[in-house]
């Protein structure tokens, strides 16, 4: 007997393998979803979405090709470390081309000519570049190039880019910043959050046929997400792997043991996954300073601190969801509504599509290179930037003692650089 006999399941609900009948429709990966459906009926629609590894970037793919229209015509290219001209080749071979020893000029007329046809024929193209964090700069320039061709009425090529974390710092080059302006949305797949992961979890094990809500007990739900990040891919692996050991002991259904025991087969570590995200949250839950903190950001409401971060080089996110590594509990605050980019630079903090924006001083803001002292709100809440690699040892003083006028100036600098 295998085990989908005896949890009484009709196919594998934890498989890896991208299956868009499994999919998930958390908050973020329908609005992902809704911004690749913008392509088609926006004529100039060219999207960028990003997540981490095993984020369900693929699966989501799969489950927009699975929907298109038949006036759709699409390519999806998955290899990307290409030269332009392999890139050219490689998308009109999607097309149903031999686009094989041609110079590239020939290679852009045979595009050209190709999208044409079909805008005269009544279809929309689509161009669909999956892994797009490998591609160059000198290939991300020539997807830039053929997104402007037009008919005298409008554009004919659309197109998605999906990629890792990477792709977001790649397009902030200033070499590519023409690209950027021909993105009309940018969105970045999270990994779940607590509740989510249970959601999933049972999403899936209803689709592959298990029509009881008992097969995981309720205690089990905390520590797959403490083990996961809330990550799709390592909770599948997680997830099938106890429903093994729960199989070889016998057993009904999948408890905290079982759970347990499948994290050490697996030879994971407690509070540790691939995306670092459970050590992070314990980090902030606890209120302690990463070491070598560079960034300390001061949350107020009313003039009143509710609490103080400080963060190494790196990224994080503020928002009212609790997996945030900024945590505000507000109405007025998005579910993801801002990052914070530290580097060897100092801190950029940028608007994540949220509803009630950004704001420094009277000025709304989408992308800023923060200086030290500047007072950025988010509806009726304040963040108070302070850059630590400022401070001298013997002047070093409380986020309290920094914060004076700059609440109504926007900062001791009150210009706006805004990139």
């Amino acid at each position: 007997m295998s085990y989908l006999q005896h949890f009484n399941l009709s196919e594998q609900p934890f498989r890896l393998t991208p299956d868009p009948d499994f999919i998930y429709w958390s908050k973020q990966h329908a609005r992902a979803k809704a911004y690749m459906e913008s392509t088609i009926w926006l004529a100039d629609g060219f999207v960028v979405i990003t997540g981490e590894i095993g984020s369900g970037k693929t699966t989501l793919l799969q489950s927009f090709l699975s929907e298109v229209d038949e006036n759709v015509v699409y390519a999806v290219v998955s290899q990307t470390q290409l030269t332009p001209t392999q890139f050219l080749q490689a998308v009109l071979t999607e097309f149903g081309f031999k686009p094989f020893n041609m110079r590239k000029v020939e290679l852009l007329d045979m595009l050209n000519m190709f999208l044409i046809e079909q805008y005269s024929n009544g279809k929309k193209v689509v161009l669909i570049v999956d892994e797009a964090q490998n591609l160059s700069r000198k290939v991300l320039e020539e997807i830039r190039m053929i997104s402007g061709i037009e008919t005298h009425k409008e554009k004919v090529l659309r197109i998605i880019l999906t990629g890792q974390p990477e792709l977001r710092d790649k397009l902030d080059a200033p070499s590519l910043k023409q690209l950027v302006q021909r993105v009309r949305l940018r969105f970045h797949l999270e990994a779940l959050d607590r509740r989510e992961t249970e959601e999933y979890i049972k999403h899936r094990l209803a689709v592959g046929g298990h029509e009881e809500d008992d097969l995981f007990t309720d205690g089990c739900f905390d520590i797959i997400y403490r083990f996961s990040g809330g990550v799709p891919r390592l909770i599948n692996t997680l997830c099938d792997t106890a429903l093994l050991c729960a199989f070889a002991d016998e057993k009904a259904s999948v408890n905290e043991t079982d759970i347990l025991a499948a994290v050490d087969e697996l030879n994971w570590k407690e509070h540790v996954s691939d995306t670092g995200l459970y050590e992070k949250l314990q980090q902030v839950e606890k209120r302690l300073p990463a070491s070598g903190s560079v960034t300390q950001i001061a949350l107020r409401t009313n003039g009143e601190i509710l609490a103080e971060y400080a963060f190494p080089v790196g990224r994080v996110i503020v928002g009212r969801s609790p997996d945030n590594e900024i945590y505000v509990k507000s109405k007025f605050v998005s579910r993801h509504h801002a990052q914070l980019v530290s580097d060897a630079n100092g801190c950029i903090i940028e608007d994540l599509n949220s509803t009630n924006g950004l704001f420094l001083g009277a000025k709304q803001i989408k992308k800023y290179h923060l200086r030290d002292g500047d007072v950025i709100s988010m509806g009726v809440h304040e963040l108070v930037y302070r850059d630590l690699r400022l401070l001298q040892p013997d002047t070093e003083s409380p986020v309290e003692d920094q914060i004076t006028d700059s609440k109504e100036t926007g900062g001791p600098d009150s210009a706006v650089n805004e990139q």
